[in-house]
């Protein structure tokens, strides 16, 4: 079936990234085009540059898939764009609260975009690092990530890229109870430290959901990102060769990174265009 043919659905996809050079956005086109290609539906892609030019969605689009991007979740308070892509969550929350509503909006927040989520929706602490974690780790479900439709399909644990050097924790379980959201996710435990494990995936609402980590990291994406000789030079100085060679030995490997790829936004979009069209979606 040609795409013109498809049913039409609108995606906005909120680009944080300030500019910065990054392997996210490829990792989202292809997961889109992808999808595109096998599936019922066909989705028609926007894209707009919150940072930098202030650019938010309106309510006219179906889907929401709002990226990571570099810096302090804690600094940008009160900087316009932070102001706009605030009062934007609202409006896209409230939007699904209204009970005329049929159609409930979703949306995915990734990284920088989820600790955002996570500040606005006030689940926990939201704090800097005692030190950047990078690499490939594996993520541990609880028991309502067990049972969270986007995960179907991923072994617990499994494994994900994270790059981060702020982090949720102390969970506000009175909040989260008020609130109706579920911890997913924490990051992979560590007996010898004596430190809370970082909440890495959240599902704030029925609709709004986000990782700690990258879901739209290929092992494609990320062996020409980490070979390049200024991220090489980066890794090593900061974090060792070991850890260098250790996530380039991982990334090929099919029940890492490659699955999460392959399991989690595109659930995410299955879901959401089921819900939406009421049409199946393989």
């Amino acid at each position: 079936m040609n795409f013109t043919e498809k049913p039409v659905l609108r995606l906005a996809i909120l680009d944080l990234y300030n500019g910065a050079e990054n392997q996210g956005m490829r990792g989202l086109h292809d997961i889109i085009e992808h999808f595109n290609q096998t599936s019922e539906v066909h989705l028609e892609i926007d894209i707009f540059d919150v940072r930098q030019k202030l650019e938010l969605p309106g309510l006219d689009y179906d889907i929401y898939i709002s990226s990571g991007g570099p810096g302090s979740p804690i600094d940008s308070e009160g900087e316009e764009w932070d102001t706009k892509y605030f009062n934007w969550i609202e409006a896209v929350d409230n939007h699904n609260i209204a009970s005329e509503v049929a159609f409930k909006k979703p949306v995915f927040f990734i990284c920088h975009s989820y600790q955002l989520a996570c500040r606005h929706f006030k689940i926990g602490l939201l704090s800097k690092r005692r030190s950047n974690s990078f690499g490939v780790f594996p993520i541990h479900m609880l028991e309502d990530g067990e049972r969270e439709p986007v995960f179907d399909g991923l072994p617990n644990p499994f494994y994900a890229v994270d790059s981060r050097d702020y982090q949720v924790i102390e969970p506000d379980y009175s909040r989260i109870k008020q609130l109706g959201s579920k911890i997913l996710a924490i990051e992979k435990e560590r007996p010898h430290v004596p430190l809370q494990r970082a909440i890495m995936a959240m599902r704030f609402t029925d609709s709004f959901i986000g990782t700690q980590f990258h879901p739209e990291a290929d092992p494609v994406g990320m062996l020409k990102h980490l070979h390049t000789p200024e991220r090489k030079k980066s890794v090593i100085e900061n974090h060792g060769y070991a850890k260098w060679k250790s996530m380039i030995e991982q990334l090929p490997d099919p029940e890492k990174i490659r699955l999460t790829y392959a399991t989690v936004l595109p659930n995410f979009l299955r879901i959401a265009v089921r819900k939406i069209t009421k049409v199946p979606v393989v």
